[in-house]
């Protein structure tokens, strides 16, 4: 029997967040982030998009191409509680949900009496209810399509991919479109012509493998309708972080520092909700010259404490030449536990003393 998975996505969800929030907004330009000059956009609405705008740019470029872009600062706990209600909606049908983000989801309705076009326009219509947001969704037998389907008729539409469909409905586009090829394997294969899905079905599996490596496999099947991914519920959150543009580069610590005590709060009151223990702390820097670079350190504990993960942050950023002026400061924590295991501190006590 064919599995029966749905993708949902939220549309441009921060910027619809912030027009559902203040009504004026709506219609209108909304950019999140990049509102300085060394800012970066976080996302923004569909009316800005129509400019060229987009994530990841940097704010200046946004406000030369949207002249008229209204930007509003990021407000991630404002996001995270609208994204808790929207996955509420989710597990009311199945617990066979996989989040990919907070706005993003896989969800197996394959045991559910109810058709999924069905289940679709019921998720839709609750969303819009409790949330006043829209939402694309696609469905198909697999995961691969059905996160193709959603994107099909942004924002706010729904579309259903069947076996019978296959490969033709998908000859058509864009060969970065497949899971597995970015920006770099784009390049290459446009380099030899190929373009299109139908000019990738044309190579043989073995030029494939040859060019992606072990994914070659992978993508060759995924274009032929194949992808054997379960929904994993139990999806694991593999870091959590923050980081900022600074206004100004700058070479001095001590104002680095103050953002990742900042951080470290930040990111310990995450930790603390979601009852688990870190022990890799990771300090990232992009320098005046926009090259990143990331220093890290296991340590032999698990430790959820501010105080903890700022110091090992402060030990980091005291081994980092600072020759080169820094742009941006990023602190992460990954390589988790549960708070099951026992708690010991990576500090001793005449230590703790002093902080």
């Amino acid at each position: 029997m064919d599995r029966k998975i749905i993708h949902v996505d939220l549309d441009a969800f921060f910027a619809s967040v912030e027009q559902k929030d203040n009504p004026s907004l709506k219609g209108k330009p909304v950019i999140v982030g990049g509102g300085t000059n060394r800012g970066v956009v976080c996302t923004c609405s569909y009316e800005a998009r129509r400019f060229g705008v987009h994530s990841a740019m940097p704010g200046f470029m946004a406000k030369k191409k949207c002249p008229h872009g209204i930007f509003v600062p990021v407000r991630h706990w404002r996001y995270r509680e609208v994204s808790r209600d929207v996955f509420k909606i989710f597990y009311q049908l199945t617990n066979l949900v996989e989040p990919l983000s907070i706005d993003e989801a896989y969800l197996d309705v394959t045991n559910m009496d109810k058709e999924p076009i069905q289940i679709a326009y019921w998720i839709k219509n609750e969303v819009r209810k409790k949330t006043g947001l829209t939402i694309s969704i696609g469905i198909s037998y697999n995961k691969f399509l059905a996160k193709l389907a959603s994107d099909w008729n942004k924002p706010n539409g729904i579309k259903l991919i069947t076996k019978d469909m296959i490969p033709d409905i998908l000859k058509p586009l864009s060969i970065k479109k497949v899971y597995g090829i970015g920006k770099k394997s784009e390049k290459r294969l446009n380099n030899i012509g190929i373009f299109t899905i139908e000019d990738l079905l044309k190579l043989p599996k073995e030029y494939l493998v040859d060019f992606f490596g072990k994914y070659g496999n992978e993508i060759y099947d995924r274009i032929r309708g194949t992808d054997n991914r379960q929904v994993k519920p139990s999806r694991e959150r593999k870091s959590i972080g923050r980081e900022v543009t600074l206004r100004e580069d700058t070479k001095d610590k001590k104002y680095l520092e103050k953002y990742l005590l900042e951080f470290a709060k930040d990111i310990s009151s995450s930790l603390e909700g979601k009852e688990v223990l870190a022990k890799t702390i990771t300090v990232k820097t992009k320098t005046s010259d926009f090259e990143s670079h990331t220093k890290s350190k296991t340590i032999h504990e698990y430790i959820n404490s501010y105080r903890e993960i700022y110091n090992i942050a402060l030990d980091i950023l005291d081994e980092i030449d600072m020759k080169d002026e820094i742009r941006l400061i990023g602190l992460t924590v990954s390589n988790f536990s549960d708070h099951e295991m026992e708690q010991l501190s990576f500090f001793d006590d005449k230590t703790k003393a002093l902080l």
